[in-house]
């Protein structure tokens, strides 16, 4: 992928746009296309006011083609997606039905080889009142993981959620935590129903990174107030990102880095640390590191340079996903129809660049 294109908004027609990036060079996409019949943005080729369902899926359907070229054999594609309600026959279903809309979508996909992992729910926290009384609300949307081959780039330990309980000595019925420092077994002994009987063997509640965080994720609808009123929040990016597009790559071959290492945990004490890391957490009386893992480490032989993963949004709108890659050092490229969109993502982009920096300046200093 040519520097000039990282980190920069394509404006244009995404079938077009495309066509300018190179083979296999994008590690993870990241998207909300525009849903059926749902909202008019005002711009001549723009998708989602098709007249039937079934053009929709299938105007779909070549945007996402082109994503298999410019889609590493490791990436992965994470599809955001929401029905409505047809108002007419010849929507492609009855009046007041479900169009299932995702649905068909998905079903012309398995056809076109894609490989579908997951379907994630997304349950909205704060849904849209609604007026209708012969209905319930709708208060989910959903989520897809989508990939190209069986083996991909999955990042779960990034992930993983705080068990709930701890480890406990069973004889004495108290919690045991290791001394600061000490070195923990890693996970990859433990499979299947008999692993998990070791750890209760042991006193263990689970992984020592923590749980599976599951398909059903309850996260607040975004409460962006810009032009741009389909923004999806910053929370639902954060977990495709930190799992399907890695830290860093390989700068020759583009194999993504993985950590090695041993998980280890740290006991801090009953006060929290001057500059607590993200994953310390409190638990009664003390503060503990429960996700400590190793360093990163190339994934192949090259030797070469590395750079950051690259994540791709061809239907950028307000730029939430490139607001996400930079938190977490990732690159990103967008792509979008409506100019107007783009200059909001990009002053949105540029505000938080500078609202980082000013943090970072304020915690150095603080740090002196």
């Amino acid at each position: 992928m040519s520097p000039r294109l990282r980190n920069r908004i394509l404006v244009g027609d995404v079938r077009e746009r495309l066509r300018e990036l190179a083979d296999a060079s994008v590690d993870c996409v990241i998207t909300s296309p525009p849903y059926f019949q749902l909202r008019d943005f005002g711009m001549a080729g723009q998708l989602g006011l098709e007249p039937t369902v079934g053009d929709w899926v299938e105007e779909l359907r070549v945007v996402l083609g082109g994503l298999i070229r410019v889609l590493k054999p490791t990436g992965s594609l994470w599809l955001n997606l929401g029905d409505t309600y047809s108002r007419h026959h010849r929507s492609g279903a009855p009046p007041k039905s479900l169009v299932l809309a995702p649905e068909r979508l998905l079903l012309a996909l398995a056809a076109d080889g894609w490989i579908v992992r997951n379907k994630l729910i997304w349950a909205k926290t704060n849904p849209m009142p609604s007026s209708v009384a012969d209905r319930l609300s709708g208060t989910y949307d959903v989520v897809y993981l989508l990939v190209r081959s069986g083996r991909y780039h999955f990042d779960l330990d990034a992930i993983r959620l705080p068990h709930r309980s701890h480890r406990t000595d069973r004889r004495a019925g108290r919690p045991v935590y290791p001394p600061p420092g000490q070195g923990a077994p890693s996970w990859d002994s433990d499979h299947g129903n008999q692993g998990l009987a070791a750890l209760h063997a042991r006193g263990q509640v689970g992984h020592r990174l923590g749980k599976n965080p599951g398909d059903v994720w309850q996260i607040p609808a975004a409460n962006y107030r810009g032009a741009h009123f389909a923004t999806f929040p910053e929370a639902l990016v954060e977990r495709p990102l930190l799992a399907g597009c890695p830290e860093r790559v390989c700068r020759r071959c583009g194999r993504p880095y993985k950590r090695g290492g041993r998980v280890s945990r740290s006991q801090l004490g009953a006060s929290p640390p001057r500059r607590a890391p993200r994953d310390v957490h409190r638990f009664k009386h003390h503060y503990r590191v429960i996700r400590t893992r190793g360093p990163l480490r190339p994934g192949c032989s090259c030797r070469a340079a590395s750079q950051p993963g690259l994540v791709l949004d061809p239907f950028f709108g307000a730029g939430t996903v490139a607001l996400v890659a930079a938190q977490h050092g990732r690159d990103w490229i967008g792509i979008e129809l409506n100019p107007d969109f783009a200059r909001l993502a990009n002053e949105r982009i540029a505000n938080a660049r500078t609202d980082r920096a000013t943090t970072q300046a304020s915690s150095e200093r603080q740090a002196a």
